[in-house]
């Protein structure tokens, strides 16, 4: 039976990762990928390794703001990365998040899971992270392709040139590029971008992937679905066109299922409330925001706030405050789903911040 969805007590659970070995002083994204054996693999955007200068933003060093090229050698930071990975073992509840383990390169730095490609030029261009999902022996990961912009209104600006996925395999890491018709951006700069989540359902033999677009000032949310063993050929991929539900593999007859996110999100099957359910950032509010629904593709029931994101500051940030990435990790959750594990962003803090949900 379909239980409301409640919040009954809600904890900060501080910052993740900012322990660790790797000088790594902050990374954004934070998606979750089930493995095998109580294992996930969790794949970051920006990394930033070095050290910070306390009571100095990463993002207005001397109170001035960065440019958009590459910030390694730079006010501290030795390296950046564009997007990085690590193995979460014994992942049930928050206390696994301690039992970690950063993928590296072969001279023991930190990997990145997805390169530059020859032409990409690293002072222009970065690969961040999107969901992905284990199928078989291969890891499957979605991503997006930006060109950063010197001006704009947000601390560091871009335009996103499209979105794709990388296969790879959890023995060596190496991770390719798909192509289709000569490109690796599947869906291209005026196509929602899929990959910002990704609900694979076993029972009913397909993986759902959701994709985000900007279209006329609000963020919108479409649903593509694929069978598991041709999710790496891009015109086998359906668009919901309608509720009934109705599939078509014509983009531009698909429609919206959800508003109010950026990029990132997470779906989920719940079995304590016995339906799906959507979480995701609502806009840049600092609302984290779940939504129910009796299928993967909706219809999606409106916004119920999970958190609410009350930053606190030493020194006021020189830029509006930005909180994004909301998002579920629903290999953490316990008591049968109704305890919920959510990570955001902090653009200041730039750690994923965890979040524990109790519900009636």
């Amino acid at each position: 039976m379909k239980r409301d969805l409640e919040v009954v007590g809600a904890r900060d659970l501080g910052p993740l990762f900012t322990d660790n070995a790797h000088r790594m002083v902050g990374q954004d994204g934070g998606y979750s990928i089930p493995l095998r054996e109580d294992e996930a693999l969790w794949f970051f955007g920006d990394t930033l390794i070095g050290k910070r200068t306390p009571g100095e933003s990463l993002w207005f060093p001397g109170g001035e703001r960065i440019g958009p090229e590459d910030m390694s050698g730079k006010h501290g930071i030795e390296k950046m990365l564009t997007n990085t990975g690590l193995i979460l073992r014994d992942s049930t509840g928050a206390g696994g998040c301690k039992n970690h383990e950063y993928l590296l390169d072969p001279n023991g730095g930190l990997l990145q899971l997805i390169p530059l490609l020859p032409d990409e030029d690293p002072d222009r261009h970065r690969i961040w992270c999107g969901h992905g999902c284990l199928l078989g022996e291969d890891v499957n990961l979605f991503f997006l392709k930006v060109t950063m912009l010197a001006e704009g209104p947000l601390a560091v600006n871009f335009e996103i040139d499209g979105a794709g996925l990388a296969v790879g395999s959890p023995k060596d890491w190496k991770f390719s590029r798909l192509e289709h018709r000569g490109s690796t951006l599947w869906w291209k700069e005026n196509d929602p971008k899929f990959g910002a989540a990704v609900y694979a359902d076993d029972a009913a033999g397909y993986v759902y992937v959701y994709g985000v677009i900007l279209r006329d000032g609000v963020q919108n949310c479409y649903v593509a679905r694929a069978a598991p063993d041709r999710l790496s050929r891009f015109e086998t991929y359906e668009y919901l066109i309608d509720d009934t539900p109705a599939w078509d593999r014509d983009l531009g007859k698909a429609i919206p299922i959800l508003t109010g996110m950026p990029h990132e999100m997470s779906v989920s099957y719940n079995k304590h409330l016995g339906c799906y359910l959507a979480v995701h950032s609502l806009d840049l509010t600092g609302r984290i925001v779940g939504r129910t629904a009796e299928n993967p593709w909706g219809p999606w029931s409106d916004p119920i706030d999970l958190w609410k994101v009350e930053p606190v500051y030493e020194k006021a940030p020189a830029y509006p405050p930005q909180i994004y990435a909301g998002k579920e990790h629903p290999e953490l959750s316990g008591q049968g789903g109704s305890v919920l594990y959510l990570t955001y962003i902090e653009f200041e803090e730039y750690f994923p911040h965890l979040i524990e949900v109790s519900l009636r």
